[in-house]
């Protein structure tokens, strides 16, 4: 195997992406996938998105002396990155490397490598994503196996055919190519990853949270509460303002700066409703209606407060008092299910270590 550097266009800029390239030698059947760098997160997804493409593992391989898979060299010994050391071991298959220096040592991968990017990356292919555009490739490369033929006679897709009993099985799990992280989340509830920013929860502040780093996604998870946001590049933002609905509650004005974010991500009908407000009161009164849905959504949630808004705007003309009347009356969820031991307390005010003596059975 072996990475190239490549030019695709992505949403009709052009730009530096890398190819990583894996070749079956005995039928010349290849795995080809485009990544944003070159790193050891790329080597280890590329490894397992190509065990599951080729339906098994090959029991050897071939590498330069990459630092993402060799730590060190001792004599004609390596010593693996733990790592990739890991991936080895879960898949069972034998790393080899070339000599220092020596490219020709696996010289069957570097010409062809050449030869993809002219026969498949020529024009420069263009996508709305850089995963588009590896998906598209690599279909392009699988079809062109089954009609491009050897010296011998037989097609590179029947040799692979033959290849395929010589592979040892996949294991039952596929091995977690992402990079485990752990993060203190600010007081302003966003966590710095790899130069972006993304958010999470208000109710996450000062904690620790774990973040598992993939090649195309971002999973920040606390207390098996999970949120995935798409992987940005250096100097980006992924801002999420549900994250922040306890102190929108609060403040329409806020509400009213980041509307045109925070209700595509509700969806309908909060888009609707707000365009009826502001289109007859402005924007102002449609921030003060939406900062009081967003409070009910904190306390009753998301889907109790979009069924009774629905319902409301089903059955009532674009009349904001009308809206407010119906929203009154609809039925919300006032009970929240608890403990049978707490069922019979009423609490007026109290602190969360008070709950610990009354589920330890107190006041019996």
């Amino acid at each position: 195997m072996d990475f190239f550097d490549v030019v695709v266009a992505e949403r009709g800029q052009q730009r530096h992406a890398w190819k990583f390239l894996m070749r079956l030698m005995y039928s010349g059947y290849d795995f080809v996938w485009l990544y944003d760098r070159c790193d050891q997160l790329a080597l280890l997804d590329a490894h397992v998105r190509a065990f599951a493409s080729f339906g098994g593992v090959p029991q050897r391989m071939a590498y330069d002396n990459l630092t993402s898979a060799v730590r060190k060299m001792v004599g004609a010994e390596r010593v693996l990155t733990e790592r990739f050391a890991a991936l080895a071991t879960h898949y069972l298959f034998e790393p080899c490397f070339a000599r220092p220096g020596e490219g020709h040592d696996k010289g069957g991968v570097e010409s062809r490598g050449k030869a993809i990017r002219l026969q498949h990356l020529t024009p420069i292919p263009a996508g709305d994503t850089l995963k588009a555009i590896a998906e598209a490739t690599l279909t392009e490369v699988g079809q062109a196996s089954r009609t491009k033929g050897h010296a011998t006679g037989p097609t590179v897709w029947q040799l692979f055919q033959e290849e395929c009993p010589r592979f040892r099985a996949l294991p039952g799990v596929a091995c977690d190519a992402r990079r485990t992280q752990c993060l203190l989340v600010n007081n302003r509830a966003i966590v710095q990853i790899e130069g972006a920013t993304y958010s999470v929860p208000s109710t996450w502040v000062g904690r620790t949270i774990t973040a598992s780093i993939g090649v195309e996604e971002m999973c920040l998870c606390w207390q098996g509460e999970t949120h995935v946001h798409a992987k940005q590049p250096r100097g980006a933002q992924a801002i999420t303002y549900r994250h922040s609905l306890p102190e929108l509650a609060r403040k329409p004005q806020a509400v009213r700066q980041v509307a045109p974010e925070l209700l595509p991500e509700h969806g309908e009908p909060y888009q609707t409703l707000w365009d009826m407000v502001a289109k007859t009161h402005g924007e102002r009164e449609a921030a003060r209606v939406v900062a009081k849905l967003v409070a009910a959504i904190v306390v009753h949630g998301a889907g109790a407060v979009t069924t009774a808004l629905t319902q409301v705007m089903q059955s009532e003309s674009a009349d904001l008092h009308g809206v407010r009347e119906r929203l009154k009356v609809v039925p919300l969820p006032t009970r929240i299910a608890v403990p049978e031991r707490l069922a019979g307390y009423e609490v007026e005010a109290g602190k969360a270590s008070d709950y610990d003596f009354l589920l330890a059975g107190g006041l019996r």
